[in-house]
């Protein structure tokens, strides 16, 4: 649904509407024959999927009587993204914000959260979901004891996958019904499969139902849920092989959310990812396609690519020329620039050809991040490329990502 030309009245008018693109290359070097199409939500004016659901429990909280202007805080538990929406809508709208999240999550998260507003209280990432403890058991607490304090609480509240069934599923379907089918790009002219990382779940709900309730009733639904986590089905899938805790952020959780529906023939399978082929799907479609994802959405396309070749209907799917799939890419690499995982891909490579010649012209060693056999933390302490004073009380990127433990452990 192309959104109308003219002047928007504000940024929640730019909120959705995000391209459908074609990630031909990495079909190409997977072998797949169907339309391998990504959902690139960064393009949302605050830069993830989870403005859909800021923007709609905001104005649905608003119609109810429950938001008074003036007096009302909004306090929320979330990984980031949804407190950024939050913080986003309630800046324009004039509610005062607190977030709470996990130290896990990364410090550009809190800096945009702050930058917009946001009152920011991080929780110790090893508590679990129902600790007075956790991110949910301090925004809870909080709550009780400010006056006019109100979580909107994404994990229950039915706005959640109501925005993506009344936004993401029907721009999907028009996108996708949209395009003509040609002899050079076939199309069978309808959403065939869809593949959406679940961390609260309301996205990949919203979608199913949107797709299979308006659209195609026999539409493929893939759900991807990190190991580590719990939500995937069956619970087998959930015995993960190895103790260490995921990093990727934003998706999986160690409760099932109310707004994850497990109403039967919804969410037609799910695959487990681990952090190592999320980010090395994250690199490919930086590196392939151009697109600057986050960690998430490496997750959301490594399970495409492991489900469509790794399994019996999956393969029919990636056999079959024509056949629309779609996978969520819930957001941008903005909100991670400074975590680990992300300078080792960029900054610590093997010097490539390229550099080769660069250090034959210039006759100088080979370089990989711009300095001679540099790690990254060499690279930040030799040209002072980091947070250098304390900001809002969190240490220097590269202290901050080990002694507050943003670059580890599990939500």
């Amino acid at each position: 649904m192309p959104r109308p030309a003219g002047i928007l009245d504000n940024a929640l008018a730019a909120v959705g509407n995000t391209p459908l693109i074609r990630l031909s290359k990495i079909a190409e070097q997977e072998g797949l024959k169907c339309n391998l199409l990504g959902k690139l939500e960064y393009t949302s004016a605050g830069g993830s999927v989870k403005d859909r659901i800021a923007k709609a429990m905001v104005e649905a909280a608003e119609r109810e009587g429950k938001l008074i202007p003036g007096k009302s805080v909004v306090i929320e538990p979330t990984s980031g993204n949804t407190g950024i929406g939050l913080a986003m809508a309630c800046a324009i709208k004039g509610y005062s914000v607190i977030i709470t999240m996990p130290n896990k999550m990364s410090l550009e998260k809190e800096a945009t959260l702050r930058a917009l507003g946001a009152e920011v209280v991080r929780t110790p990432t090893e508590a679990a979901w129902d600790s007075p403890e956790s991110h949910i058991g301090v925004a809870k607490k909080l709550e009780k004891q400010i006056p006019y304090g109100i979580i909107l609480d994404q994990y229950r509240n039915e706005n959640n996958p109501l925005a993506h069934e009344l936004t993401t599923g029907p721009e999907i379907i028009a996108d996708v019904t949209a395009t003509p089918s040609t002899p050079e790009r076939p199309s069978s002219g309808q959403v065939d499969v869809v593949v959406a990382g679940a961390g609260t779940g309301g996205t990949v709900t919203g979608i199913a139902r949107a797709i299979k309730k308006t659209h195609n009733k026999s539409a493929t639904i893939v759900a991807c849920d990190p190991q580590g986590s719990i939500l995937a089905l069956p619970a087998e899938l959930n015995k993960t092989p190895t103790n260490v805790p995921y990093i990727v952020e934003g998706i999986g959780y160690d409760f099932v959310p109310d707004v994850l529906s497990r109403e039967p023939g919804l969410i037609d399978t799910w695959v487990k990812t681990s952090d190592e082929e999320s980010f090395a799907m994250v690199k490919r479609l930086m590196r392939s396609e151009g697109l600057l994802v986050g960690g998430s959405s490496g997750s959301a396309l490594a399970g495409a690519v492991k489900w469509l070749k790794g399994t019996e209907e999956g393969c029919r799917w990636a056999e079959k020329e024509g056949a629309n799939v779609v996978v969520l890419l819930p957001d941008g690499i903005r909100n991670y620039m400074s975590k680990p995982w992300f300078l080792e891909m960029t900054m610590s490579p093997e010097p490539t050809p390229l550099a080769q010649k660069i250090a034959s012209v210039l006759g100088t060693p080979a370089k990989t991040n711009g300095h001679a056999n540099g790690t990254v933390q060499e690279t930040v302490e030799e040209t002072g490329a980091s947070v250098r004073p304390p900001v809002n009380g969190v240490k220097k990127v590269v202290e901050g990502v080990k002694e507050e433990g943003m670059g580890e452990g599990m939500q």
